[in-house]
């Protein structure tokens, strides 16, 4: 009788380690440990990826069907043949080469601009005593809350009397002064970075006999990397796809970037076509083209730099 009590007893305890086990391998000895919390964060990733990367996936498809599979109901993700004349219609239509070089030189003399000036103000801000130092914080904050159509008829009419109106100089002029939403927040990212620097630098730079201009520029510009990368990244890319600032200042030139040139893109294809005397179906497929084209350039600056990017935004305390 004691033998068999002793083998329940036994078979219970087995029982409830397999159960112990199971639970905890379902559910976790941690509510982020378990399989159903990782099946359930990979189902939020998955379908997240799905909402952002399904637009760019139909922009390629589209980009490389034929006129067959374009009027074929049954053809929806893989076309029955790869077709590439689409983008060199897009091509065409953007007056890539040119827009695409005016687009690179302003973005990257942005991008320059605001690294120099934004970077001084920050430095300034972050471990230099001055006047009205507060007050000048608070005005940077405030910047925050102005919108760019406030302030846009008074640039027209500054350029004007300038003579800067319907040239691309009235683009990179307010990087030069750091003026704007984004140059506020680039200085408080350079802000940021600068306060975390040791004290001890600048003072043994200052025993040394180093001025404040010299110490900037040897030793806390070249600490500042990663905040530079950020700052460079983010203003080239913003002004790369902005169209609000060059339709206000180059309404009335041909000299236009290339997100501008795509708010022409109805017309330039429309008149293209009718010359060809080509199918309206095309339409949709070489605006795909120059919806691609026009982010291409990003695209591959994104994939070589990423790594440097991400390691950077971790670096200069913007996810802090």
């Amino acid at each position: 009788m004691n033998v068999i009590v002793n083998k329940l007893r036994a078979a219970n305890r087995w029982t409830g380690i397999g159960l112990e086990t199971l639970r905890y391998a379902i559910l976790g000895r941690e509510i982020n440990r378990g399989l159903v919390f990782k099946l359930f964060l990979y189902w939020i990733l998955i379908i997240t990826a799905y909402i952002y990367l399904n637009p760019v996936m139909k922009m390629i498809v589209k980009m490389v069907m034929n006129e067959k599979d374009l009027v074929d109901p049954t053809v929806a993700w893989i076309p029955n043949e790869i077709y590439w004349g689409h983008l060199g219609s897009a091509w065409q239509a953007l007056n890539y080469a040119q827009t695409l070089t005016i687009s690179m030189m302003v973005s990257g003399l942005v991008a320059v601009f605001h690294i120099i000036t934004c970077g001084l103000m920050g430095y300034a801000l972050a471990r230099m005593s001055f006047p009205f130092k507060k007050l000048l914080v608070f005005l940077l904050v405030m910047s925050f809350i102005i919108p760019p159509q406030v302030i846009v008829l008074p640039m027209i009419i500054m350029y004007t009397k300038l003579g800067f109106q319907n040239h691309l100089t009235s683009l990179v002029i307010p990087a030069i002064f750091g003026f704007g939403i984004k140059g506020a927040l680039f200085v408080i990212i350079f802000r940021q970075f600068y306060t975390t620097q040791p004290k001890e630098l600048e003072e043994a730079a200052k025993i040394d006999g180093a001025s404040a201009f010299r110490f900037y520029w040897r030793v806390m510009f070249p600490l500042a990397k990663p905040a530079v990368l950020i700052v460079g990244m983010f203003s080239f890319v913003w002004t790369w796809n902005d169209t609000y600032y060059p339709r206000m200042f180059l309404g009335q030139t041909d000299n236009v970037p290339l997100a501008m040139q795509m708010s022409f893109l109805d017309n330039s294809i429309k008149a293209m076509l009718s010359q060809e005397d080509a199918a309206p179906v095309l339409i949709e497929a070489i605006k795909m083209s120059a919806s691609f084209l026009t982010i291409a350039p990003l695209l591959a600056i994104f994939f070589f730099a990423q790594r440097y990017l991400m390691e950077s935004v971790e670096r200069s305390g913007i996810v802090e």
